[in-house]
Order: C-alpha cells, then sequence, then structure tokens
C-alpha cells in the first residue's frame, strides 16, 4: 500500500499538519524540519494529492511563465533555471510564447489565471496600463519591465550599454551606430537612453537604427543600413541581431573587426560559436528566473511586494571587436580595455 502523509508524520518524527505545510507552505516550515520531512517522503515514496491539497489551500502548486519568444536562445536558460528552483518548492511551470504579440499575451495571461497561483511575465510587449489591469487578476512578477506597484526583476542592461560604449571609444572608434530592437521593449528603451548618455560623454557620433526585429533575421536585413552609415562600430539590441548582422557585412565583404566591430547583448550560446567569437554584454538570465520564482512565491502568500531586483551585467570581449581608426595604444582611453573593474569586463 502506497505511504500516506501520516506514514510520513510518524516516521520524521512530526505532526501530520507539519507534513502538511512542508508540501502546501514550505516558507513556514523550519528548513531542517522540512529538509527530513521531504528527505522522509522520498524515501517512503510519498507523493502529496495535488487537487486535495488544492482544494485545502486554495493553491494549485502551478506557476505561469510567459516569453515573448521562445525561440529566443536568451529565455531557455531563464526557463530552465526557473523550472528547477519551481520544482524545489514543489511548484509546477506552464510556460507559453507571446511570439512578441502584446495581444497574445495578454491572452495568455486571463487563459493561465484560474489555472495558475501566479506568473512571470518575461520581457513583456503589452503597455504597463495592461500589466497593471492584469494584475488585479492575478499575482504577477515581472521581469525585464518596471511596472508601478508590481515586484519586477531586472537585468541592468543600461549598465552593460555603458560598457560597450565605453569598450568601443577605448578602441579609437567614434561612429557608432545602434541596431534598436522592437519598439515596445522596455530594454530597448534602455539601452538606447543608456548608449546615446554614453556617447554624447565619449564624444562619438551616434546613428540610431531601428526600430528591427530582435532575430538573425533584423540583423542581416540592417547589414546595408550599417554599411551606409559609414560608422566603425556597431552595438545591437541582441546577441541575435549581431550574429545576423555579422552573416550580412560577410555578404557585403565587410570585415569584422578589420573595417567594422560588433558588439551584442545577452551572451547566448551561440554567441561563443560565431566567427569572429562575438563581443557581448553577459545578462544574467539564469539567476533572472531564480529570483522571480522566489518573488512570485513570495507575493502570492499574501504577503503582496512590490520589490525590485536588480541583477549586474558584465561585458564579453572576445573576437569582434578591434581598434578603430582613432586608436592609439598609448593613450589614456586604451587603458580603458584592461582597467575596467574584474566585475564588469571578462577577457575570452
Amino acid at each position: 500500500m502506497p505511504a500516506n502523509i501520516r506514514d510520513v508524520a510518524l516516521a520524521s518524527g512530526v505532526h501530520v499538519s507539519t507534513v502538511s505545510r512542508t508540501f502546501s507552505a514550505p516558507h513556514l516550515v523550519n528548513p531542517e524540519t522540512r529538509s527530513r520531512v521531504l528527505a522522509t517522503a522520498e524515501s517512503l515514496g510519498y507523493r502529496p494529492n495535488r487537487a486535495a491539497r488544492a482544494l485545502i489551500t486554495g493553491r494549485t502548486g502551478n506557476i505561469g511563465l510567459i516569453v515573448a519568444d521562445i525561440a529566443n536562445p536568451f529565455f531557455p536558460p531563464l526557463i530552465k533555471a526557473a523550472e528547477s528552483h519551481a520544482r524545489q518548492r514543489d511548484y509546477h511551470v506552464f510556460v507559453a510564447d507571446s511570439n512578441e504579440d502584446p495581444l497574445v499575451e495578454e491572452e495568455l495571461v486571463q487563459a493561465l489565471a484560474k489555472q495558475v497561483d501566479g506568473i512571470v511575465l518575461c520581457s513583456p510587449r503589452m503597455a504597463n496600463s495592461s500589466i497593471e489591469q492584469l494584475a488585479h487578476e492575478v499575482p504577477l512578477v515581472v521581469v525585464n519591465r518596471l511596472v508601478s506597484g508590481l515586484p519586477a526583476v531586472v537585468m541592468d542592461v543600461a549598465q552593460g550599454a555603458r560598457l560597450a560604449v565605453e569598450h568601443l571609444a577605448a578602441l579609437g572608434h567614434r561612429d557608432l551606430v545602434l541596431l534598436g530592437g522592437p519598439r515596445s521593449s522596455w530594454t530597448n528603451r534602455e539601452i538606447r537612453r543608456a548608449v546615446g548618455s554614453s556617447a554624447r560623454s565619449y564624444g562619438l557620433n551616434l546613428q540610431i537604427l531601428g526600430p528591427n526585429a530582435p532575430t538573425e533575421h533584423g540583423g542581416i536585413a540592417a547589414a546595408e543600413q550599417v554599411r551606409r552609415s559609414g560608422a566603425t562600430a556597431v552595438l545591437a539590441y541582441n546577441d541575435l541581431m549581431a550574429i545576423g548582422l555579422l552573416e550580412g557585412l560577410h555578404t557585403l565583404g565587410l570585415e569584422v573587426p578589420g573595417q567594422i566591430s560588433v558588439v551584442g547583448i545577452d551572451d547566448i550560446a551561440m554567441s561563443r560559436l560565431t566567427r569572429p567569437k562575438l563581443t557581448t554584454v553577459a545578462n544574467p538570465t539564469a539567476a533572472a528566473g531564480r529570483a522571480a520564482v522566489d518573488m512570485l512565491l513570495q507575493h502570492g502568500d499574501d504577503r503582496r511586494t512590490t520589490a525590485q531586483v536588480t541583477l549586474q551585467t558584465a561585458l564579453v570581449s572576445r573576437d569582434s571587436t578591434g581598434p578603430g581608426p582613432y586608436f592609439a595604444a598609448n593613450s589614456p582611453n586604451a587603458a580603458l580595455t584592461v582597467a575596467a573593474p574584474v566585475a564588469s569586463l571578462v577577457k575570452e
């Protein structure tokens, strides 16, 4: 006969209610006791009846996770980390893809609302007003967007963009193109703001091309515009666009980094496999997934939070950036490439 909750309580030396709380509200149980109960349950092969637990607690034990584009390699590490972290808390994760469409995004939130205890919105394309309205239907945590009154986990892409501009300025580039992403992207706005400010600080000539599709095809399509701009350096909205741009520039006969330097943002696995290997801004996507799950479970435990967590980014210097027309090895700016803090600049 399968083990039941009383068997687990007896073997663990705790009350039945403690076993129940371990699975329904683990944050209320002493960590040592929780670990002992979980280990005992595992050894006895006990699995709580989720449907019965939902009736008692009013909780489903499920979390929704909606991403802008599941085909974008930026999202899988975040999804995997969130799923693993939720599983440790005895939650399951339902993943959905909005395909960069704000209307689909809204429909998905409404469809999931009654099936989950809360939803993590990753890089949402909806207007803030729509997100605020949906938050009345289900607890929400937003990743890479700041919405008034809602908990959020943001990766500091503005810091990363500033590091990228500093890197290119130190290499002697004065004419810079920013290859922008989707118009509705909060990340895109943060990058534009940071790049504009940094370019002025370093006296660079900045051209902004976009909005563009945040895909390889978007980068390929922008290559001719980049060539006509006369710029010697490009910062792309994400790595996919940068990788597409590398292909497009190669087709046009432009050498990277000999004639033009390219920087991406995200540090997806593909960025280490391109030729040349892509210089990029690394985003802590796995850490964001774990933090969002923690925040959502806290948010849904009748302890509503509006906390905001900011995760730091870092520039990873590889082979797609090189000296520009005004590079001087003995200039003060040249030292920036080696004098930057270790936490901000990684050489590969």
